[in-house]
């Protein structure tokens, strides 16, 4: 039996004797290190299963697994599971507005209404006239978001009881149709899928191109994120099952995902919101190719970096062009993104001082949807001093 299925066969870290010598001589000890962390979390805050995968100066990646990824059937989480990352799937809209920006397509100081006035629902989104490009990606429109309106849940509610499909993105915008704008564009930041939804407009109005084909043509296939793709249908291979609470806001039952691997909702609706699924190896893999300034053939690291602060109390916490920017942490600064959806969360994180890039995801929302667990903030810093430590980054 290799290292590898001991550890798993522990589940959590909570049986098996490992012979030293089998295991661990002539070996590099952080990856067992960080394995040992992550089963620890697993067994003190008992959830489901998680991966985690750091990449460091050298282009090493390794990643991790523990726990279940799916409870019922006792499927063991591997280091190839993947999960819905969410929000980080942001990082790629962004990147592909600045692509496009550098090809000449866009600029991000364009009005919305120079590339989408022609919509006949255009006029009756706030701030029409006056937000642009740039406002859209860094949360400063003004607009809400769709997502945390009670007739978005309403309609996830009917939706999930009846199988019906995915809201189109032009859909899921009218949610916000004719209500008042939250500030005046540029003035002010709070987070709006919707915004990023427009972005996915302009950026297939402008390339003339799907935006998921983009995102396979520009960074998908030259970074060799082979384990990263649309979550754009029910059924998507390799998908660990995700848990919610029993009184999540969208009636969703506890699993799900049903007993054939089809999830009972349909991701497809997050679109540019985030809309892709994948591993903590390729999300790291990702986090060190655009922060480490090589995901694109021409620069762009100071557009990416170009951010607004989310709130005059806390001036040194930024976003950027789908990024967040913590600009004083115990490691110094920090860029990356974290991904919430129903069933699943996500954290990518690099620790530019360092070089170090670290992701997470876990099969569950569940106390952390509502803020009342400390996981992921705990999680993250945990894996940020061990890695950091031991790597010598």
């Amino acid at each position: 039996m290799t290292c590898r299925a001991v550890l798993l066969a522990a589940m959590c870290g909570l049986v098996a004797v490992i012979s030293p010598l089998s295991c661990i001589a002539g070996a590099d000890e952080l990856p067992s290190q960080v394995q040992e962390l992550l089963d620890g979390f697993c067994a003190d805050y008992g959830f489901p299963g998680a991966t985690a995968a750091y990449a460091l100066t050298d282009g090493s990646i390794e990643s991790v697994a523990t726990g279940l990824a799916d409870v019922e059937a006792g499927t063991p989480m591997t280091p190839e599971s993947r999960m819905l990352a969410a929000s980080i799937g942001k990082s790629f809209v962004g990147a592909t507005v600045l692509a496009l920006e550098a090809d000449g397509l866009l600029d991000q100081s364009d009005l919305v209404a120079r590339h989408l006035g022609d919509r006949d629902w255009f006029d009756r989104l706030a701030n029409h006239e006056t937000m642009r490009i740039g406002d859209l990606l860094r949360h400063s429109s003004g607009l809400p978001d769709h997502v945390h309106t009670k007739a978005f849940a309403a309609e996830m509610r009917a939706r999930m009881q009846s199988g019906g499909d995915a809201l189109s993105p032009e859909a899921a915008i009218g949610f916000v149709l004719d209500t008042d704008a939250l500030f005046r564009a540029g003035t002010s930041w709070a987070y709006s899928d919707t915004g990023y939804l427009l972005l996915g407009l302009i950026i297939e109005q402008v390339a003339e191109r799907r935006y998921y084909d983009l995102v396979a043509e520009r960074f998908l296939n030259p970074l060799k994120l082979t384990a990263t793709a649309p979550s754009n249908k029910r059924r998507l291979p390799g998908l660990a099952v995700g848990y919610v609470s029993e009184d999540n806001p969208f009636g969703m039952p506890v699993r799900i995902m049903d007993q054939d691997g089809r999830l009972l909702w349909d991701p497809a609706m997050e679109w540019t919101g985030g809309g892709l699924a994948s591993t903590s190896r390729d999300l790291a893999a990702w986090g060190r190719a655009i922060f480490g300034g090589f995901a694109m053939a021409v620069p762009y690291l100071d557009r990416l970096l170009d951010g607004m602060a989310i709130s005059p109390d806390t001036p040194d916490i930024l976003y950027g062009a789908g990024i967040a920017i913590y600009k004083d942490t115990p490691h110094g600064p920090v860029f990356g993104h974290g991904g919430w959806i129903p069933g699943y969360v996500s954290s990518l994180r690099h620790y530019s001082n360092h070089g170090v890039t670290i992701s997470f995801q876990i099969n569950t929302d569940v106390g952390i949807a509502d803020d009342s667990t400390d996981l992921v903030q705990a999680l993250e810093a945990a894996l940020a001093d061990l890695v950091i430590t031991e790597s010598g980054g």
